[in-house]
C-alpha cells in the first residue's frame, strides 16, 4: 500500500539524520574529560528528564499494555547499546571518520530489522545489497585492522545492529502513537537505571567540565538522545521504515565532513573510497521494491 504522505515523511527523517550526523563528532569532544561510560549512560539519564518534562507539560497518558515490551526494545538499543557501545569504540582509538564508514552501514541494517519485526519485505536484490555493503564494512575493518578486525571495530559492529533494532522498533511504534512519545517513554523506562548510574559515575570518574567536554555532553544529550528522534520516529513511521532509511545515506558523508571540519581528522582515499562503496550498496538497497504485510492504515497525526 503506497504511503500516502511520503514527502513530509522523508524529509522528517532527513532531520532526524542530520541532527545525528554530529553524533560522533560530539561525543570525540565529551570524551576529552568525561569517562565513556558517563558519556554512554549520562545522555540518557539527561535526556531523561527532558522526556519527563515533556510528557508532563503534554498531559500524555500511559502507553498500552502492549506497547511496553517494545519500548524496552527501543530503549535497549537507542538508550544503552548504540550509545555506550559507539562511545566505547570511540574511546578504544578509532576515528569518528572511521565510525562513520562502519555506521554508514545502518540504513539496510535497519531494513533488515524492518523485515524481521515490522512487516516489512524487500526483494532478493535487496539481500544482495546488504552483503556487499557488509562486505565492504568489513573489508574496511581488516584493512585497517592490518589484517584483523579490532576490539573498536567489533564494538561499532555491535552499535550498528543495536541502534538498528531500536530504529525499527521504534519506527514500528510510532504508527501508533506520535514519534516524540515513543522516545520519551523509552528513555522514562530506562531512567530507573540510567538516573543513579549517572549519579554514581558522576561521583567516580572525576569528570573535567571543559568547555569541549561540556559542549559534546550538551548536544549528544539534549540532540542525540531526545530531539532528533522527534523527527526521525515520525518520519520512519510516515514513510515507511525502508524506504525512510534511505535519508541515512547523507549521515556518514555529513559525519565525515563535520569530522574535518571540527576534529580535523583527514580524510584519506581508503576512508574516502570505503564510504563511497557502502553508500552506493546501501542507495541499491533503498531501490529495491519493498512491500509491506499486512497493508498499513494510516496514523492519524495528533
Amino acid at each position: 500500500m503506497a504511503d500516502p504522505v511520503p514527502g513530509p515523511g522523508l524529509w522528517l527523517a532527513f532531520l532526524g539524520v542530520l541532527v545525528f550526523s554530529f553524533t560522533l563528532p560530539g561525543t570525540v569532544f565529551a570524551l576529552e574529560g568525561l569517562d565513556p561510560y558517563l558519556v554512554g549512560i549520562g545522555r540518557a539519564a539527561a535526556a531523561s528528564v527532558l522526556a519527563g518534562l515533556a510528557l508532563v507539560v503534554a498531559g500524555a497518558g500511559p502507553p498500552r499494555r502492549g506497547q511496553w515490551a517494545g519500548l524496552a526494545v527501543a530503549g535497549a538499543g537507542v538508550v544503552f547499546g548504540f550509545p555506550v557501545l559507539s562511545t566505547l569504540a570511540l574511546d578504544h582509538g578509532a576515528p569518528a571518520s572511521h565510525a562513520a564508514v562502519v555506521i554508514g552501514l545502518l540504513p539496510a541494517a535497519t531494513a533488515v530489522c524492518g523485515v524481521l519485526r515490522a512487516g516489512e519485505r524487500p526483494s532478493g536484490a535487496f539481500w544482495l545489497a546488504c552483503a556487499a555493503g557488509a562486505a565492504c564494512v568489513t573489508g574496511f575493518g581488516l584493512l585497517r585492522g592490518a589484517g584483523r578486525l579490532t576490539t573498536a571495530d567489533l564494538l561499532l559492529f555491535a552499535a550498528l545492529a543495536a541502534a538498528a533494532i531500536g530504529y525499527a522498533e521504534g519506527g514500528r511504534l510510532a504508527r501508533d502513537m506520535p514519534g516524540w512519545r515513543v522516545i520519551s517513554w523509552a528513555l522514562v523506562l530506562c531512567a530507573p537505571v540510567t538516573v543513579p548510574l549517572t549519579g554514581w559515575l558522576l561521583a567516580t570518574t572525576g569528570p573535567d567540565w571543559t568547555g569541549r567536554a561540556a559542549l559534546g555532553f550538551g548536544y549528544v544529550a539534549a540532540f542525540s538522545a531526545y530531539l532528533g528522534f522527534f523527527a526521525w520516529y515520525e518520519g520512519l513511521a510516515r514513510a515507511g521504515i525502508a524506504r525512510a532509511s534511505q535519508m541515512q545515506l547523507a549521515q556518514p558523508v555529513l559525519t565525515l565532513l563535520w569530522s574535518g571540519i571540527f576534529l580535523f581528522e583527514r580524510i584519506d582515499a581508503v576512508t574516502a573510497l570505503a564510504a563511497v562503496a557502502v553508500l552506493v550498496c546501501v542507495a541499491l538497497t533503498q531501490r529495491t521494491r519493498v512491500r509491506r504485510t499486512p497493508p498499513e492504515v494510516p496514523r492519524p497525526s495528533r
